[in-house]
């Protein structure tokens, strides 16, 4: 199956000039949603995760299910004070500006071997910090998955695990 057939390119979106590669029209057709998860689970195993990590908030939608195919737990790579109880955060840089991302502080143990997962891949600074903040609370990142990699933005360049994606545009 033609996993690509099922994304949907969005031209001007969310603002001039940016083709936005839209999921939905994968996540609402099953056959083909069913075969990303199989696929991603295949990409995904040889790393031996513990537990896999979703980033806010497409990502949730990968890793949530992946886990569940693989009998793993999930937990959450969220924004500024939107997890509850003992959090720990990691500012980074973006184009312009900075961002945060927070993780509960006892959704990973030291050791666990956690997969990070998103919808996409373009400059990579989010996945990095992703690794950085997992790192940070003593975890072992082995990879990164994600449904859809923008090759042309070399967001791969920006990490220093295996990036594993199921579909790639170069434009």
């Amino acid at each position: 199956m033609d996993l690509k057939q099922h994304i949907r390119a969005v031209p001007d979106f969310p603002k001039p000039g940016i083709l936005f590669y839209d999921i939905s029209t994968l996540l609402r057709h099953g056959p083909a949603w069913r075969e990303a998860v199989t696929r991603l689970g295949r990409t995904v195993r040889p790393y031996a995760p513990t537990v896999l990590a979703g980033i806010e908030s497409r990502g949730f939608l990968v890793a949530a299910p992946l886990a569940l195919e693989l009998g793993l737990g999930f937990v959450m790579l969220r924004k500024r004070n939107k997890l509850p109880g003992l959090t720990v955060a990691l500012d980074y840089a973006l184009e312009y500006g900075t961002d945060r991302l927070e993780i509960q502080a006892d959704a990973v143990k030291p050791g666990d071997r956690v997969v990070v997962l998103d919808d996409l891949l373009a400059t990579g600074g989010t996945m990095a910090a992703s690794v950085r903040l997992l790192r940070s609370v003593g975890a072992e990142v082995p990879a990164i998955a994600t449904l859809i990699e923008l090759t042309f933005l070399k967001g791969r360049d920006r990490l220093d695990v295996p990036a594993e994606t199921l579909v790639a545009y170069d434009r």
